[in-house]
């Protein structure tokens, strides 16, 4: 049997985040969308003003006979700031806060545990900001939204590069 799961991660711009994801085996899709706000279809443009109560976010189709969960969470972590609850890298504002929206008990647990094994390792001195919370609606991005990495990539790199968030990678998740 072909059994799916779904993952749903808020991290910044969903544009930094499906790449990340993407080239793994086992990962059937990585999407951008909205998730968590009080506005129903809500638009970029509603979105990005920061008022929807939305988190910019990515959600992942997978089979977890080739790719645990356990392992898309260890992909997630170094992907982000885990201690800015104002957003992320150069995108500020509630709408590019983390978290991750967990869609059954066992992903809660999941998610629960490796956040404390995160707070433990002591890795960051302020306080660990990433929420788990219940999914919700997730609400796919326009269409120019998907895979933008592969659709623009000059515009990608450069955003990415301007972000700050390679070089907060390099100095935090590295091991040394």
């Amino acid at each position: 049997m072909n059994h799916k799961e779904i993952a749903t991660f808020a991290g910044g711009c969903f544009w930094c985040m499906v790449k990340p994801f993407d080239q793994w085996p086992g990962v059937e899709s990585v999407k951008s969308g909205y998730i968590g706000g009080h506005v129903t279809n809500p638009t970029y443009e509603q979105v990005k003003k920061g008022d929807t109560g939305h988190y910019e976010a990515v959600q992942i189709t997978y089979d977890p006979d080739q790719i645990s969960y356990e392992q898309i969470l260890a992909l997630y972590w170094p992907q982000i700031d885990p201690t800015d609850p104002n957003g992320q890298f150069h995108d500020r504002g509630p709408q590019y806060r983390t978290a991750i929206f967990y869609h059954n008990e066992e992903q809660k647990r999941l998610a629960q545990q490796s956040k404390k094994k995160l707070e433990d390792s002591k890795r960051f001195k302020q306080p660990i900001v990433t929420e788990i919370l219940p999914s919700t609606t997730f609400y796919l991005a326009e269409s120019y939204h998907q895979d933008y990495y592969k659709k623009n990539q000059v515009d990608y790199e450069e955003d990415r590069a301007l972000s700050g968030r390679d070089q907060f990678i390099e100095q935090n998740w590295s091991e040394k």
